[in-house]
């Protein structure tokens, strides 16, 4: 990995940009922004970078993506896969502090350390990454580039100033200049741009004092000025928009007179603080706080209106090209209520469940209470939403205020909806009920609520499976909740409409959850039967994993090893290399029911081994060397190593020759 650190400004990016220019390999690059953040929107434009190599990779990953609840390590492991057989290539994440989250943090780690060798990380960023820094320092995987390593010396102010600028300054005013802004390239630009013009640099010197931030309003005031209106007018209307293409701002403005493109090509070509993150120059943004200064300026200029209007323009241009996220955040900013309803309802599939939770929350808890009164769904959503962001305690009043205000409504398929959603989403609160110790319910709800604040990332939905499942038999005090989430998750699946699918997965799993503790085990099998053939309907393994892990241990209780060893078994195969919990329980499952069933057979497999260490398992029984393997799987001879070490510490095994038997004894095998 090639680390660039330092503040904004420094030119991390430009720097990376010439040197993909010149490094002699493809690149994909992402550049990440406010809302990045959440982990299933960052997915998404992952795997839309690295199509931009090759369109196939990432087909699987991005439909498992669309799935209520995908998985992280199973969605980056498929890429790499996908990945093993392209040519090398550079992976740039730039403005990588946009996305401080802790599930992204681990995502970044978990392709680090199974990172092929013929793949490089580049990550551009503002704050060091919470990623295993000292462990890659001290392999020597890592190389890194900080603010000291960027400023500019007054020898580099002086090229930039008289050559590049061609301002022709004496030593001593760019020596001033390179002290006064310590270096900071985007100062220094920003001075030659409102140098330029003057019959001497002499006013602008006895201006400029005070922190980089005064100085940096004060040099934009002056940029901005001396730009003809047309410039001006392109400058403060397309600030409002995160990232720009040509396309989108003839949206914006309308009638520019000079195309979008043509624009953006123009303010590259001067200099005027416009970055273009593809090689193909279709997409811009701003310098980061030269956007700001220019939305603070736009605030000046036109009524708030005039300012919604550019919002409802943008909003519309993202809905027509399929970005729902990026238009639901416009139609928010442009006040728009009933369009920013409707996006949010996505057709389906709402948007908090596809990577907007947070955004989601934000924008339903700006609204007044008679906004909500007058759409009774968005009380629904505001309930969802608070669940799926981990905060069950609040999700009842918003149903009661759904209620009311539904109060009355003809019984059509979509009021019926909203009441099969406000009925599921009851079951899941009664079902995190169950997940505490305590007897109190309100404080046990509490505590579900506690445990879920453990994680950084908005959507909870994860946490909420986890807390769910079942990991004991149901207890005495527990009969009143089970009562409630059958009565509630029943009343969702009469009541949701049948192409509901996501929402309908969700109910049938609580309800086999239930069904299950309290040991009623034929309705239990129907309901994760239900799950399974929703979740192959939808392209979706989560829970139809945790379904087939509940139909194993109802087949152990019900003394059908055969049955159960199949459930367990399919259940680990679907897994693949996702790390859950649950398959601890599946894999000790397999073996208890494999005993039951072969008693002479060794059962010391205490931990399963990775889809990785299956690959590598594979290729010793096949008489391969380290080499040959790492060759294989594009992996450092090392790396092979270490994979061999983990094996056979798993398997209890000294050398190859025993891994190859324990392995056939423990059918880890495929058959020759």
């Amino acid at each position: 990995m090639t680390l660039i650190s330092a503040p904004a400004g420094y030119g991390k990016t430009t720097l990376v940009g010439e040197w993909i220019a010149g490094c002699g390999r493809p690149a994909a690059w992402l550049s990440l922004e406010e809302g990045d953040d959440e982990l299933t929107r960052f997915l998404g434009s992952f795997i839309a970078a690295l199509q931009t190599l090759s369109k196939p990779i990432g087909e699987g990953a991005l439909e498992a993506l669309q799935s209520p609840a995908p998985h992280t390590e199973s969605i980056l492991a498929a890429l790499l896969q996908d990945a093993a057989d392209l040519a090398p290539f550079v992976l740039v994440l730039d403005d990588y502090q946009a996305a401080k989250s802790k599930p992204i943090d681990e995502a970044v780690s978990f392709l680090l350390d199974r990172l092929p060798a013929h793949i490089h990380l580049v990550l551009i960023t503002r704050e060091d990454p919470l990623v295993p820094l000292a462990r890659l320092r001290a392999r020597d995987q890592l190389t890194e580039l900080r603010a000291a390593d960027l400023r500019f010396t007054s020898a580099e102010a002086e090229g930039f100033l008289n050559e590049i600028m061609e301002l022709r300054l004496p030593m001593d005013i760019v020596e001033t200049l390179a002290s006064r802004t310590e270096g900071w390239i985007a100062g220094l630009q920003l001075a030659a741009l409102s140098i330029q013009g003057d019959q001497g640099p002499d006013r602008f010197m006895q201006s400029i004092a005070g922190s980089h931030r005064f100085v940096l309003d004060y040099l934009v005031e002056e940029v901005l000025h001396r730009q003809p209106q047309e410039v001006q007018t392109f400058l403060l209307r397309t600030s409002v928009l995160d990232r720009l293409s040509g396309s989108l701002c003839d949206a914006i403005l309308l009638d520019p007179g000079m195309s979008g493109q043509e624009r953006l090509l123009d303010l590259e070509r001067r200099n005027m603080f416009v970055i273009p993150l593809d090689h193909e120059r279709r997409w811009y943004r701003y310098h980061r706080l030269f956007a700001e200064s220019l939305q603070r300026r736009l605030q000046d200029s036109l009524d708030g209106s005039e300012i919604a209007e550019l919002h409802r323009r943008a909003s519309a241009w993202h809905e027509y090209r399929g970005f729902e996220i990026e238009a639901f955040r416009h139609a928010g900013e442009s006040a728009d209520i009933d369009r920013a309803a409707r996006l949010l309802e996505g057709g389906g599939m709402p948007l908090h469940l596809r990577g907007a939770a947070g955004l989601s929350l934000k924008w339903l808890e700006s609204l007044p209470a008679a906004e909500l009164d007058a759409r009774p769904a968005l009380w629904v959503m505001s309930g969802s939403v608070l669940l799926i962001t981990g905060k069950p305690t609040h999700v009842e009043p918003k149903l009661r205020s759904a209620e009311a205000a539904l109060e009355g409504a003809d019984l059509d398929d979509r009021v019926r909806d909203l009441i099969g959603l406000i009925a599921t989403t009851r079951a899941a609160v009664a079902s995190l009920k169950m997940a505490a110790t305590t007897n109190e319910a309100r404080w046990e709800l509490q505590a579900a609520e506690a445990s879920m604040r453990m994680t950084e990332h908005d959507d909870k939905t994860d946490d909420l499976i986890k807390l769910i499942a079942p990991s004991k038999d149901a207890g005495a005090n527990e009969s009143r909740e089970i009562d409630y989430v059958i009565a509630q998750a029943s009343r969702a699946l009469d009541y949701l409409r049948p192409d509901n699918l996501p929402v309908r997965t969700s109910a049938a799993w609580m309800l086999g959850v239930a069904r299950h503790r309290r040991g009623d085990h034929a309705e239990a099998r129907n309901a994760y039967n239900e799950v399974i053939a929703y979740c192959r309907m939808m392209g979706h393994n989560l829970m139809a994993i945790m379904s087939l892990i509940g139909l194993g241990q109802i087949e152990e209780a019900d003394n059908e090893p055969r049955s159960a060893e199949s459930r367990y078994e399919e259940a680990l195969l679907l897994a693949g290399d996702l790390p859950l919990p649950a398959l601890r329980e599946a894999q000790a499952g397999l073996e208890r029911a494999r005993a039951r069933l072969r008693p002479g057979m060794k059962r010391d497999l205490i931990e399963p081994l990775s889809q990785r260490e299956l690959e590598v398992l594979v290729l010793i029984a096949k008489g391969l060397s380290n080499r040959d393997i790492g060759a294989k799987l594009f992996l450092a001879v090392d790396t092979v190593k270490g994979h061999n070490r983990r094996i056979f510490e798993k398997l209890h095994v000294q050398r190859r020759t025993e891994a190859i038997a324990r392995a056939q004894e423990l059918n880890l095998l495929p058959p020759p």
